[in-house]
C-alpha cells in the first residue's frame, strides 16, 4: 500500500536528525533516472527543514548495454562518477551524500568516504523506507552483534540441509549496516540490519547448499530445488543442482571473471521487521529485495567484490544469497540456530554493557 508524503516525510526527518544534520550543513542529493520522484521529493523537503543547504546532482545510467538485468546491482564497478572530476568535487564537498542513485563497489565511494563525507543510500520503494525506518535499537542491536565478533577466528555454517563451511576471520573489518550515517567518513544503506564482515582471502573451505526458499540476488527468485556450491580456497569451484543451479551458474558465467567466484561478504539478519516473504509481493524491478538481506536469523553470504573494505577485487559480478535454516557460530559461539537468532546472547551482552 502507498504511503503519504507525510509519513515518508517524517521516516526522513527521523534519519536524518539521528544521522546528525545541522542547520547549514552541504546535503548532496545523487539521482538518476531510476530515482523514485517520492523519495526525492520528501528528502528534499526534510533535509532543507533541517536547515540545510540542499543540492541535487542528477547522473545518467549506465551499464546498461553489459547488464543482464534492470537491477541497479547487476553490473558494479563503473559508476557515472568514474572520470567525472566535476561530480566527484561537488559530493567531497558535501557532509552529507543521498544516494538515490546507488552507488556501490566503486573506487569513486571509497574516495568519497575517505574524504569524510557520509553516504546514505536509499533506493528501496517509499514503503519499505517508511516500514524499515531506523531506530537507536536497530543501532545497538547491530553493534551488540559487533561485540560478539571481536577477537573471533572462525565462522562456521551448517544446515540439516547440507550446508557445512568454515570461514576463517580477522583480515577484514566487520561492518555494522543499521541505516544511519552518524559518523564522518561512514557509508549505510537505509534499510537495513544485518553484520557482516568478509573472510580471509584464499581460506574458505567446505560446502554450501542452498535450500528450497533461500533467495537468489539479483535475479530475486527463490531456490525451488537444492543447489550445491562447492568452495575450495575460497573460491566457488562447482555449482551443481538443478534448473536453479543452471540459471546461477550462467548468470555468473556470463561475465567471463574468474573474481566473480571468490567469497565475498558473510554475515547474518538481524532486522525483525524484515520479512523472507516480501519478496514474492513486489514486481522484480521495484525493489533491490533489502528485506531479503536483512530478515531476522538469515546467514547471508555472497560471492564477488571485497574493494569495499580496500580489498583489490572489483569484479562487476555481485551475487547475495540470504539462506534460511542455517546454524552460525562465530568460534565456539552460536550466534544463530537453525536460523533463529540466539537472543539469549544478545540480552546477556547488552545488559553487560548497561
Amino acid at each position: 500500500m502507498p504511503v503519504s508524503d507525510v509519513e515518508l516525510i517524517r521516516a526522513w526527518d527521523q534519519v536524518l536528525s539521528l544521522s546528525g544534520v545541522r542547520s547549514g550543513d552541504m546535503v548532496t542529493i545523487l539521482t538518476s533516472d531510476n530515482t523514485h520522484p517520492q523519495t526525492l521529493r520528501c528528502a528534499t523537503i526534510s533535509a532543507a527543514s533541517c536547515g540545510a543547504v540542499v543540492n541535487r546532482l542528477d547522473l545518467p545510467p549506465i551499464n546498461g548495454e553489459k547488464a543482464l538485468s534492470r537491477d541497479s546491482l547487476a553490473y558494479l564497478g563503473t559508476t557515472p562518477l568514474t572520470g567525472n572530476r566535476a561530480a566527484m568535487a561537488a559530493l567531497k564537498a558535501s557532509d552529507y551524500v543521498l544516494d538515490l542513485m546507488t552507488l556501490l563497489f566503486s573506487p569513486e565511494q571509497q574516495e568519497l568516504l575517505e574524504s569524510g563525507t557520509r553516504i546514505l543510500l536509499a533506493v528501496e520503494p517509499p514503503e519499505v523506507l517508511v516500514r524499515l525506518v531506523p531506530t537507536p535499537e536497530d543501532r545497538e542491536r547491530v553493534a551488540t552483534a559487533a561485540r560478539i565478533f571481536e577477537g573471533k577466528k572462525a565462522m562456521y555454517v551448517t544446515s540439516k540441509a547440507g550446508t557445512n563451511v568454515r570461514m576463517p576471520l580477522g583480515q577484514y573489518p566487520v561492518v555494522q549496516e543499521y541505516g544511519l550515517v552518524d559518523q564522518p567518513g561512514r557509508w549505510d544503506h537505509w534499510p537495513s540490519g544485518f553484520i557482516l564482515t568478509w573472510p580471509n582471502e584464499g581460506e574458505v573451505e567446505g560446502t554450501i547448499v542452498l535450500d528450497k526458499g533461500d533467495i537468489l540476488l539479483p535475479m530475486k527468485s527463490y531456490v525451488q530445488s537444492p543447489i550445491t556450491i562447492t568452495i575450495k580456497k575460497g573460491f566457488a569451484t562447482s555449482i551443481e543442482g538443478g534448473l536453479d543451479a543452471e540459471l546461477l551458474s550462467e548468470y555468473m558465467a556470463s561475465f567471463n571473471d574468474p573474481e566473480a567466484y571468490a567469497i565475498s561478504h558473510i554475515g547474518y539478519g538481524l532486522q525483525k521487521r524484515a520479512f523472507w516473504s516480501t519478496l514474492s509481493l513486489y514486481d522484480r524491478e521495484a525493489t533491490i529485495a533489502m528485506d531479503a538481506r536483512a530478515f531476522n536469523g538469515n546467514f547471508l553470504f555472497s560471492m564477488g567484490p571485497n574493494n569495499e573494505v580496500g580489498g583489490t577485487r572489483s569484479t562487476p559480478c555481485h551475487i547475495d544469497i540470504p539462506m534460511r535454516n542455517c546454524s552460525v557460530a562465530l568460534d565456539d559461539v552460536h550466534v544463530v540456530r537453525e536460523g533463529k537468532v540466539v537472543e539469549e546472547l544478545h540480552s546477556t551482552l547488552r545488559r553487560v554493557a548497561a
